[in-house]
């Protein structure tokens, strides 16, 4: 069920120290309140991705819902980012917010979408998610690899309007890499929807990164397996290998 692939990556990050973690993200510029208009963002999937960007966002000023079957167990997460931070259910994440960063193992969004498909509708959908045989099935990396791993999720979350994003390597970068001084380190971001691509935009700039945007039929350039994937560049290296106009 989708609740345990949660519950699981969720008792993964705080095996790791919630706290400790957090710790480490507190900076002078994760603490500035870096966008004007602040934004209501449901996270589903509080485990290493999840926890980290969810973090980041909160440290910019932004309100965010961390969820889980058991959100009592997501207190040491909340208690170290402070009053922007809560923790509900998946349908509260939903429900709440404006944004939905969907940090799942790839398996969980046919499930997610089963059980809360209309709660998509017309939400902006960050996909980090990545789809690998070993974990998620052959049968649904074939249909990513043949439909493109952005419109799959789309085909899923029907109504949504999906952004790939944070999909591109190991959370470690993230938490190490966040507002770096000199060029920013350049995250590779896919939509369709301009206004959500705007968002998304945004929202890595106030997580402490640079976006380089393409279509979402591009997705898969910068999905594991992809030739972007992995690779820490700063934004002018990444539109040069996107091809895309300095």
């Amino acid at each position: 069920m989708t609740d345990d692939v949660l519950d699981h990556s969720r008792r993964k990050f705080f095996h790791f120290g919630a706290a400790a973690l957090f710790a480490s993200l507190t900076t002078s510029h994760a603490m500035a309140q870096s966008v004007s208009n602040k934004l209501k963002i449901g996270v589903i999937g509080s485990g290493h991705i999840g926890g980290t960007i969810g973090g980041l966002w909160v440290k910019a000023g932004h309100s965010v819902l961390f969820s889980s079957r058991h959100p009592e167990e997501l207190k040491p997460l909340t208690d170290s980012l402070g009053p922007l931070a809560k923790a509900g259910t998946v349908g509260d994440a939903l429900d709440f917010g404006d944004v939905i960063l969907v940090a799942v193992p790839y398996k969980a969004i046919p499930e997610l979408a089963k059980d809360y498909g209309p709660k998509f509708a017309g939400k902006i959908v960050i996909d980090p998610a990545n789809a690998v045989a070993r974990r998620d099935g052959e049968d649904l990396l074939k249909e990513t690899k043949e439909k493109g791993i952005g419109a799959t999720t789309e085909s899923y979350l029907k109504g949504s309007h999906v952004v790939r994003a944070f999909n591109s390597m190991s959370y470690t970068h993230f938490v190490k890499e966040a507002h770096r001084a000199g060029d920013p380190m350049a995250i590779p971001i896919a939509g369709d929807d301009e206004r959500a691509v705007q968002v998304a935009s945004q929202l890595v700039r106030d997580a402490g990164f640079e976006p380089v945007a393409v279509p979402l039929a591009r997705a898969q350039e910068f999905a594991q397996g992809g030739p972007l994937y992995g690779q820490q560049l700063t934004g002018k290296a990444l539109r040069e290998r996107f091809g895309l106009a300095k």
